[in-house]
């Protein structure tokens, strides 16, 4: 990862603004506010007040029964939709310290970025999206909006976290700008609120983005190596990790296999780290953006891997969708994910009866669109080991 001296190095590239960030950080004393005013905190900044309530949302919580590759995985080992978010944090927050940034922003968005997944991973979503056709269709980054804004109910005077502009506008346009037609939730809120969908988002947003992908890549090769889905010796010719563990193997000759795996992770992780703060410092000192709202409107991502890196990165990626997204034992899961949550919407859409109570009324109503975000935000809701109980309490399944 990256050293102190490279921190303190890269950081004096770049003109401070306000707290000793960068001039184009978000700086907490300028925010553009919350949609429902609240007088400001004593002890925290108003980007710290997010970041807390994001952890402190029901969410966040359920996230750690969400699946991340395994359905309702039987080892304690592999990630979950929580332990990938806390390990996106860290690098998120690690690069946002390198360049200048609001840390607390960035760590926040990166807590915050898989909020509105469904159980069961990409296949719950894709199974409940099908399931919404002709119903505005689903989408986890248009929930996840929906669950900040709507469906978390901890506070007087407000649905939703009443999260900060900054906050709500990379959440949504994390990963560049966001295009009409907008997903039916996004649409919804930007009706009333204008998160300006046009413009890219903040540079906190776009390091967050992709220290997600930093963490899926390196730790969905290491779930996958645990699995046994691949082995060591299969990732030799593969842009990236092979020569990573050639490097290791050369250097630690005999080393245990564990500690073989923990290292070449750990290298991965590193490498794409240095090779994103090397990228995204040379396109800073290229551009010199002046302010926040300078990389909003720039016509490119400020934030970038190398394209070396992007083309070593979708060699990864590759090998990780062939050996372990579409391996035969995951495959068998995921199906059965889809069909549980097409059976489960089918089964409430049809007889909202069976919804708890807070849920029933909405879904019971004459507004077929209202009806049918209803039980799905219900649905996004479930954790897979809920889903599955109650797939088994409707169907009798066992």
């Amino acid at each position: 990862m990256i050293g102190t001296a490279a921190i303190e190095s890269n950081s004096a590239l770049f003109p401070a603004g306000s707290g000793g960030k960068a001039a184009f950080a978000c700086q907490p004393g300028a925010s553009r506010g919350r949609r429902w005013p609240e007088a400001p905190s004593a002890l925290r900044t108003p980007f710290q007040r997010d970041r807390d309530r994001v952890i402190h949302s029901t969410a966040f919580r359920r996230l750690k029964h969400k699946t991340q590759v395994f359905v309702a995985p039987e080892s304690d080992h592999y990630r979950t939709r929580l332990t990938h978010s806390l390990e996106v944090a860290q690098i998120a927050r690690t690069l946002a310290r390198a360049l200048g940034l609001d840390e607390d922003l960035t760590e926040c968005l990166a807590l915050a970025h898989d909020l509105g997944h469904t159980p069961f991973g990409h296949a719950g979503e894709e199974a409940l999206d099908l399931a919404m056709t002709g119903h505005g269709g689903f989408s986890h980054n248009a929930q996840t909006l929906r669950v900040l804004t709507k469906l978390e109910r901890r506070h007087f005077g407000f649905d939703g976290l009443n999260l900060t502009f900054e906050t709500l506008e990379g959440v949504v346009k994390h990963n560049g700008p966001v295009l009409a037609p907008f997903p039916a939730a996004i649409a919804e809120y930007a009706s009333d609120h204008d998160l300006e969908l046009h413009s890219y988002p903040s540079a906190e947003a776009q390091i967050a983005a992709l220290a997600d992908d930093i963490a899926y890549n390196a730790h969905d090769l290491d779930d996958g190596l645990r699995a046994g889905l691949f082995a060591l010796e299969d990732l030799a010719d593969i842009a990236l990790a092979g020569p990573v563990l050639a490097a290791i193997e050369a250097q630690h000759p005999g080393i245990e296999l564990g500690r073989k795996v923990g290292e070449l992770v750990r290298r991965l992780v590193g490498t794409m780290v240095e090779d994103l703060l090397a990228q995204t410092s040379a396109n800073i000192v290229a551009i010199r953006p002046g302010s926040v709202d300078a990389v909003r409107n720039l016509r490119r991502p400020l934030a970038a891997f190398s394209p070396a890196m992007v083309a070593q990165m979708a060699s990864l990626k590759d090998f990780l969708f062939e050996r372990m997204y579409r391996h035969p034992s995951v495959k068998i899961r995921t199906e059965h994910a889809r069909r549980v949550v097409a059976e489960l919407f089918a089964c409430f859409h049809a007889e909202p009866q069976l919804l708890p109570e807070q849920w029933r009324s909405v879904a019971a109503g004459p507004d077929r669109l209202r009806a049918a975000r209803a039980v799905a935000d219900y649905i996004a809701g479930m954790t897979d080991n809920f889903a599955l109980g109650e797939h088994r309490r409707l169907t009798g399944e066992a």
